[in-house]
């Protein structure tokens, strides 16, 4: 059963042999026959963790190393890992997340799951030290650093359909048990993967659930609640994405490999799924998006169906948001709207358009500007020459 020693996994060889056939057998022929079994005892080594296929992620063989790497006490690990799940039945003032429903009309409300400042800056170290080095599919472009929606739109341009799929409730799909798995695959020993996900993952008090506010119909409702009731990947620590992205790499290579059956290519910005082709993939849309979604199912995800768009090159095709049909580019309405505040700046300053009160507009509007220059060199051009000569 094990092609090389389980050095990083000994509760799961100690479950491997309890299952054995042979030991089961040996336990009930003794027990059958009244007689003790002889106990022959070997002392394991401590656990290590195997080499790693990544050698850019830390190796970490103890949980007194994860406490160091995140400088915390064992005590202190213990507390923001909860292995017993003890925090979600603490007092408010103990608790390590405050919540914030948000109502969305017509729609599934969605809950923030916010962690308190001291675990906010564990899971950040956890991120930058122990997440970032793992590799993810070239597919996902949404929360990984040098990729972003532009460029997974980009993969998109000048096709003959674009074909556009969205995951339901994206986080709270992804349960502590895929995070473990997920974290054993990438070379950590089960200890260490157990605290880790501990740290990543959330169950939300029923004080919270019940709190729920009106949107969505009773099995949407029913199977939110029962989502973020047991541990999950919470929305609002800033190891959630990383951690979703790396636990759907299975997805990823599964949806890449059908896309590849159909000549077409298939990117993936959060829950946002983008598939675009030519011929072969516009005249049999209905039986990839079938074998899609079976496939979304069978990983334990679920896709709205009723976001699900076909666009054909003839009208206006977008991924994430983005104009894909020659190149890359924002819609006309954003554009016109961005080029009239800019124009409304030049003529009554800038202090007028801030009708959202940003403390730092300037940065904002900046930040807008080049967005579109990312998509579309030509128009951002001409926007950052109107904004270099608003007077701030």
């Amino acid at each position: 059963m094990y092609p090389r020693p389980p050095i990083d996994a000994p509760r799961e060889l100690a479950a491997t042999i309890f299952l054995s056939d042979p030991f089961t057998e040996a336990v009930a022929k003794a027990a059958h026959q009244r007689k003790p079994l002889r106990v022959a005892n070997y002392a394991l080594l401590p656990a290590t963790a195997r080499e790693n296929r990544q050698p850019k992620i830390p190796r970490l063989d103890t949980l007194a190393s994860l406490a160091g790497l995140l400088e915390l006490s064992y005590g202190e690990l213990e507390w923001f890992s909860d292995p017993q799940h003890w925090n979600r039945k603490a007092e408010r003032k103990l608790q390590h997340y405050r919540y914030e429903w948000r109502q969305r009309p017509g729609r599934l409300p969605r809950l923030l799951e916010i962690p308190a400042p001291r675990l906010r800056n564990i899971q950040r170290t956890v991120l930058r030290e122990l997440l970032y080095p793992i590799e993810l599919h070239d597919a996902a472009h949404g929360f990984v650093p040098g990729r972003s929606a532009g460029t997974g739109a980009a993969q998109h341009t000048g096709q003959e359909v674009v074909i556009n799929l969205d995951l339901v409730t994206f986080f709270a799909k992804v349960p502590a048990g895929r995070v473990f798995g997920t974290l054993r695959q990438a070379g950590f020993t089960e200890s260490v993967a157990h605290r880790l996900t501990g740290i990543c993952t959330h169950s939300v008090p029923p004080r919270v659930l019940s709190l729920m506010p009106p949107g969505g119909n009773l099995t949407e409702r029913f199977a939110l609640r029962q989502a973020l009731a047991r541990p999950h990947l919470p929305q609002g620590a800033p190891t959630s994405p990383m951690v979703a992205n790396l636990s759907l790499r299975r997805l990823d290579s599964r949806l890449s490999g059908l896309a590849e059956k159909f000549d077409a290519r298939y990117t993936r910005y959060a829950d946002d799924l983008a598939f675009s082709g030519g011929n072969e993939l516009a005249r049999r849309t209905s039986a990839f998006i079938r074998t899609a979604i079976s496939i979304i199912e069978a990983e334990g995800h679920e896709a709205n169906r009723l976001k699900t768009r076909v666009r054909p090159a003839s009208v206006r095709q977008l991924v994430t948001s983005v104009v894909v049909n020659k190149h890359t580019n924002v819609t006309r309405s954003d554009f016109d709207r961005l080029k009239a505040i800019l124009h409304n700046c030049l003529s009554f300053g800038p202090e007028s358009q801030n009708r959202e009160a940003h403390a730092d507009f300037r940065g904002y509007l900046l930040g807008h500007v080049s967005w579109v220059a990312a998509l579309n060199p030509d128009r951002g051009a001409k926007l950052l020459h109107d904004f270099h000569r608003i007077q701030w």
